[in-house]
């Protein structure tokens, strides 16, 4: 399917919405949207949708938005119930081994763990046969005025639509066209990482091995008991190395000269780095913007408050938001229901947004003294119940919306 000038067929009463980005907010978003009645057109610039990814936690009021939408027993059966998260010394030797849940904030028997492609399959399999979905097409240009929006693509089409709403990630090109350049509104953390896949030749199984010095982190990560792996290397900068986000091999250089020295598995990861076709590389940071919204265009999930993987809470801020969002809009007209969506919304964001807290993150301590404190905090956790979950990954309870009569 491609954009053409033609109109889209549709129903008089019907608003169209543009969604950019088809991963999880923007496939959650148009389910919601067609839901109450609009019509709804997805582009991603991908050829098709995204499968593997690093597995991602479905928590708190996120769970119900995915009940709602009829696919919570799907995510449950894709569950990969995580066992084990071990802690290693610099020397290998190990720190205290835990149940995840306890450093997560996650609620066994309740919340989800799965890989990022069974999500994105469970939210594309939802979608109506009547929301258009168009793949390797993204937006060019965008052009507002008092009756709608007018979208150039890069294929080379050219529609208008009421509504756009920008869902396509933390280096978002539709929050760039509306609200300005991303360096207004991205926070630094002072972290950078490299994922990538290696083979399981550790013999891991539903766990995760984190070894740290301080300032560094390498971690592998067996989703099931498969043959193969998730690996992670992190490390603490002060200054984001933005020479290196655009250039693959800069980004290995880095890697390999932060690591340089670095003693139990990590000389075979490196190398491993080196050879990988899927290396990801990219800084820790969070979007943190003043508004969500301009004129006839919106933004959701971490296009408008990327939390960062510290918190966790990416994928349920994603799908929460797209639901406040759609809910709201059906409600109002664009300027109340972006208005209502952002004032009802706002509060459980910065809650979750707020969960990296000050300091050195439990993952990646900076100092040797930081790094013993966590130990210790670590083997007194071993000796603690079962969590209870985080107050933040729930402090929003879903309305239920209708369509304004």
């Amino acid at each position: 399917m491609t954009l053409t000038d033609l109109p889209t067929h549709r129903r008089a009463a019907e608003r169209t919405v543009l969604v950019s980005g088809a991963s999880i907010a923007g496939p959650a978003l148009a389910f919601w949207l067609n839901h109450y009645g609009f019509n709804v057109t997805m582009v991603e610039k991908s050829p098709t949708p995204r499968r593997g990814g690093y597995p991602i936690d479905v928590r708190g009021t996120a769970l119900e938005v995915v009940r709602k939408m009829g696919i919570l027993p799907r995510l449950q059966d894709a569950h990969i119930d995580l066992r084990r998260l071990t802690f290693l010394a610099g020397d290998g030797s190990e720190v205290v081994s835990l149940h995840p849940h306890t450093v997560t904030g996650g609620v066994t028997g309740r919340d989800l763990e799965i890989r990022r492609g069974d999500l994105t399959a469970a939210l594309h399999a939802a979608l109506p046969a009547d929301v258009e979905l168009v793949f390797d097409e993204s937006i060019d240009t965008l052009e507002q005025s008092d009756h709608g929006v007018e979208v150039t693509f890069r294929g080379g089409g050219r529609r208008t639509f009421d509504l756009v709403v920008g869902a396509d990630g933390l280096h978002s090109r539709t929050r760039e066209l509306v609200l300005g350049p991303e360096e207004q509104y991205h926070r630094y953390l002072g972290y950078c990482f490299a994922g990538f896949t290696v083979p399981n030749t550790f013999g891991l199984s539903h766990e995760t091995v984190l070894w740290n010095t301080p300032g560094r982190a390498a971690a592998l990560y067996a989703a099931g008991d498969g043959d193969e792996l998730h690996a992670l290397l992190s490390f603490a900068r002060a200054e984001a190395p933005n020479g290196a986000f655009q250039d693959p091999q800069a980004q290995r250089d880095l890697v390999n000269e932060v690591f340089a020295d670095a003693g139990w598995e990590v000389p075979g990861l490196l190398a491993a780095v080196h050879e990988a076709e899927d290396l990801f590389f990219d800084g820790v940071s969070q979007i943190r913007m003043p508004r969500w919204s301009s004129g006839r265009v919106a933004l959701v999930g971490d296009a408008a408050y990327a939390p960062s993987f510290l918190t966790g809470q990416g994928t349920s801020l994603a799908l929460v938001g797209a639901y406040m969002l759609a809910g709201s809009l059906a409600r109002h007209d664009h300027t109340g229901g972006f208005a209502a969506y952002e004032h009802d919304t706002r509060g459980f964001v910065t809650a979750n947004q707020d969960l990296i807290g000050n300091g050195d993150p439990t993952l990646l301590p900076t100092t040797a003294e930081a790094l013993q404190q966590r130990n210790d905090r670590l083997r007194n956790l071993s000796a603690l119940p079962p969590a209870q979950g985080r107050a933040a990954h729930s402090a929003l309870t879903l309305p239920e919306f209708a369509a304004a009569g």
